[in-house]
This record gives C-alpha cells, structure tokens and sequence, in this order.
C-alpha cells in the first residue's frame, strides 16, 4: 500500500522550488542515454545505456513490422516504458504532495504507428506514432472527494516531463561525426 505522508519527496520539491528560484539556471537538467550494437553484422538488435545504469545495458531489437524478429523490446516498447515511468512517478509524487492516499497504481501505455512511412511504402503517412494511450488505473480510499482526485489528475499529466515533451512535440536535432577508416 502506497501511503500519502510527509516522506522527504514533499520536503526535497519544496526545498528544491525554493533554490530555483533564487538560482533558475539550476533547475536545468540533461538526461542521456546511448545505444550501442550487439553485434556489428547484426542491424535489428543491440542495447541501450541510460545514464546512471551503472553501465547496464538494455538489449532491445527491432519491431517485427519493419524487418525485426521482435525477440526484445522495441524502441517504441523503450518510448513506451519512458511515457509509462514518468507518468507513474509523477502521480505518485503529486498524490504525495496532496496527501492522496494512494492503494495500488498502475499505468499501461499503449503506442500505435502505420509504419508504411518509415518503410518508404507509402510517402504521404508520417514516420512516427500517431497515436499513444496512457491508461490509468488507480485505487484509492472510498472518502476520497472526486475534485481532489480531479486535482491529482489533472497535475500527474501536466507535470509529466515525457508527456508534455511527447504532447507538445520538441527540436530534435542531431550532429554527426563521421570516422573513415583505411
């Protein structure tokens, strides 16, 4: 059972809210992951590396869809499971800060592409997903009041870092550095 306390996560935002504003250049963060091969013959598999895994590498293999075995997680399986992660802990932390008592949780994103874009079949659908689903399931005491549980709602996702990032679209860029080997 998750309960709603005054656990240090109300008192490190709190504190943190109170440093950014003081020092707003502080507040900026930089994630990062890499992806490697597993095998350089091998183009539908290979692993990733998020930062703070200690060097733990997540295989991940490509979707069936578009020439993989689908032996692994895919990288909209990996985009998923970021959408899912990131809502998950963010409703927790705002049922915290609202003192919700939280009984169980749960959070299944669902992702759907036409992938005729990405296989070049077909030029006029976009390459990417056109649809995600994020479905919520709580439970929480019978004497919880329906606005606070609006309330809790409402702050999970637009406090959501990856589900406004995904929402709102964001600059994608990339640098290329090309070594030519004899």
């Amino acid at each position: 059972m998750l309960v709603a306390n005054e656990s240090s996560i109300v008192e490190r935002q709190q504190s943190l809210g109170r440093h950014y504003v003081e020092a707003p250049d502080d507040a900026w963060i930089t994630d990062h992951a890499r992806a490697l091969p597993d095998n350089h013959k091998d183009a539908i598999h290979g692993a990733v590396e998020p930062a703070n895994s200690d060097g733990v590498r997540q295989p991940y293999g490509i979707h069936r869809a578009v020439g993989g075995d689908h032996d692994a997680p895919s990288p909209g399986d990996l985009l998923s499971a970021a959408l899912a992660a990131c809502l998950h802990s963010t409703l927790r932390m705002v049922a915290e800060r609202l003192e919700v008592t939280l009984l169980d949780s749960e959070v299944m994103v669902t992702a759907r592409a036409d992938v005729r874009g990405a296989l070049m079949v077909d030029m006029t659908v976009p390459v990417g997903f056109q649809r995600m689903h994020c479905d919520v399931r709580l439970e929480v005491p019978a004497e919880t009041d329906q606005r606070t549980i609006k309330t809790l709602m409402v702050g999970a996702e637009g406090c959501c870092v990856v589900f406004q990032t995904l929402k709102g679209g964001t600059r994608v860029t990339t640098d290329w550095r090309i070594d030519q080997v004899a």
